[in-house]
């Protein structure tokens, strides 16, 4: 392993494994991507990894377990196998970035915070593309005042889901729920995710509704434009289409997510979230084991 990047694998070689494999290869500054994992040995994935260079793999984490070069694990399959792949990864000493919704470890959101909570846990969880894309809005309107009760409506284009986001809608619409909560600071949460069949697709647009105690408008908006920015670091195709708008009852925003274009398509900007905050998670996980932190 090179001094100065920490060893990662990635497991999922599907259309957001893909993305993520590209991110890697062109973005990672702390991170060398050193096997990626797959089921079947002529999947699209694997044989893009290979074209990249990168050792592929169809014994699923099998070969992941035996490299001690690998320390970061980024799992993208489907939250049944993560719920399997985690007890394995924690035993074999590795840190997993859970880019299914199988909430097994703390949740986490780039822009709000990676706290000792979750560098204790050695797996974090992404949540999921909505809450990826909604919750930093929970958040930055629950500091300046009391979030009684949030809902998010994260609609993405058909085209973009497939077959893993389709097999975890229950699970999306839980844990993202959850996340809206625990991450977010509201009371209570609800979730709900559609498929939009348009054609041309259509970018992901995230409506987030909420019932405040206060509504402080100068405040909250400048805490909205400060968590958008903080956002963008990461994600730089994600807009405020909407700013704080209230009607005396609920508070409504409105953001867009544009992805960016590297494997995948702009409008598969639910992927394009989630790989994103994946990098930047794993990007500080590898920051601070080349620091010297002890996990």
């Amino acid at each position: 392993m090179s001094q100065d990047r920490i060893g990662a694998a990635i497991v999922g070689p599907g259309n957001i494994g893909i993305d993520l494999i590209y991110k890697m290869a062109t973005r990672a500054k702390n991170l060398e991507l050193k096997l990626v994992c797959g089921n079947h040995d002529s999947s699209k994935g694997l044989d893009f990894a290979r074209k990249l260079g990168f050792e592929a793999s169809a014994n699923s984490i099998a070969d992941i377990l035996l490299r001690d070069d690998i320390k970061i694990v980024f799992d993208a399959t489907t939250a049944a196998a993560h719920t399997a792949h985690a007890p394995l990864l924690e035993k074999a000493g590795k840190f997993a970035v859970d880019l299914t919704p199988a909430a097994i470890g703390p949740y986490c959101c780039p822009a709000i915070a990676l706290d000792d909570e979750h560098l204790a846990a050695r797996n974090v969880n992404l949540i999921t593309c909505g809450g990826q894309a909604t919750i930093p809005m929970v958040k930055a309107i629950s500091r300046v005042t009391p979030v009684r009760y949030g809902e998010i409506v994260a609609v993405i284009a058909s085209k973009s889901a497939g077959p893993g986001t389709r097999q975890s809608i229950d699970e999306f619409t839980r844990t993202t729920a959850k996340g809206i909560v625990e991450v977010g600071g509201a009371i209570t949460g609800k979730a709900i995710i559609l498929l939009n069949p348009a054609e041309p697709p259509m970018n992901m647009s995230n409506t987030i509704y909420l019932m405040i105690e206060d509504f402080r408008e100068k405040e909250l908006q400048e805490s909205v434009e400060e968590m958008v920015h903080a956002v963008q670091q990461y994600v730089p195709g994600y807009r405020l289409k909407i700013p704080p708008n209230y009607d005396g009852e609920r508070l409504m925003i409105m953001v867009e997510v544009e992805g960016s274009g590297d494997y995948l398509p702009t409008y598969a900007g639910n992927l394009d979230i989630e790989t994103c905050a994946a990098l930047a998670v794993g990007e500080k996980v590898a920051g601070l084991m080349l620091s010297g932190h002890k996990f």
